[in-house]
């Protein structure tokens, strides 16, 4: 315990952990370092994973799940919200290999993984005024993703596809099914938890440029669409909340992740439908509808992704 310095103060991070199951943050490390989760440190470093990260988010994530698995009779669903580029899709990832290790099976689940199929996808996004090819509510398959979702929680099934968003140079499209039989589910995704609220649309004053009356009226489309979400939501447990300081972060984090994309699969947004993009992230929907995700723990972060503070609900 000496050696190791927690990213927030230690009355603090108690709550933290006691609305994650656990009774003191001695218990809590010891289940760390029983777990080997300290050798692996440096794994996740090299991964971008901060300090931070790892005690703050990382692991109180895992050993809450951990403790869900085996406490609780019910499957659960953890949300992730987090705009693009945050880290949460490597989060999940990690979380679901280190399960493996605690005997217990979890599978990190992306929204975006339920896209649309391409035909229907082109369709489905059809005269937006970003002339983006998907990422806004509406482009996904909200009736398969609840049906998966309610279907497992009832009989421990999961059959889910895998959205590639590397083929048809760049448009993205399913690439395979999954079949898996997880203990509890990760479900992350940008705009996860926000709710419809047509009154807001028109009040975004900080957008520069303004809105555009043809965005003004697909905004009020996608409120809309929204209302599709709300069962997925409410399937949900509990909440991790993931959220900037300032919302325009997100430029510097998509654009960091479509680096990488390429440097991986070779394939990216280009920098006029990159800025399409980001245009539709920061405008399609109210930045107040993030504000009132009914998240469990929300983290506060700083433009290079440092965890600055939390709050509890």
């Amino acid at each position: 315990m000496k050696n190791i310095v927690l990213p927030f103060k230690n009355y603090k991070f108690l709550e933290l952990l006691k609305i994650i199951g656990w009774e003191s943050i001695e218990n809590w490390v010891e289940f760390c370092i029983d777990n080997q989760f300290i050798p692996k440190l440096e794994t996740f470093k090299e991964n971008k994973f901060n300090y931070d990260w790892i005690w703050g988010v990382l692991l109180p994530l895992l050993s809450q799940a951990y403790n869900i698995c085996n406490n609780d009779e019910n499957r659960k669903i953890i949300g992730i919200s987090a705009l693009p580029g945050t880290g949460k899709s490597t989060l999940g990832l990690f979380i679901e290999r280190l399960s493996l290790e605690l005997n217990i099976k979890i599978t990190a689940v992306s929204i975006d993984d339920f896209y649309l199929p391409k035909k229907e996808m082109l369709l489905a996004v059809e005269k937006n005024p970003w002339n983006v090819s998907r990422g806004f509510p509406g482009s996904h398959s909200t009736e398969l993703m609840k049906e998966n979702l309610y279907t497992w929680k009832k009989t421990g099934k999961l059959n889910f596809p895998t959205f590639d968003k590397s083929l048809n140079n760049g448009f993205g499209d399913r690439s395979h099914w999954r079949d898996e039989s997880p203990d509890l589910i990760i479900l992350e995704g940008w705009f996860l938890g926000v709710k419809p609220n047509i009154s807001e649309i028109y009040e975004d004053k900080k957008i520069i440029p303004p809105l555009s009356s043809s965005e003004n009226l697909y905004r009020l489309k996608i409120q809309n669409k929204l209302k599709e979400y709300i069962d997925i939501w409410n399937l949900v447990d509990f909440i991790w909340h993931l959220k900037p300081e300032q919302f325009d972060y997100l430029n510097l984090w998509k654009r960091q992740q479509e680096k990488e994309m390429f440097l991986k699969k070779g394939v990216s947004l280009s920098n006029e439908n990159l800025n399409n993009f980001l245009r539709m992230l920061r405008v399609s929907l109210p930045e107040n509808g993030f504000e009132k995700i009914k998240a469990n723990i929300r983290f506060y972060i700083d433009q290079d992704r440092k965890l600055k503070r939390f709050t509890l609900n």
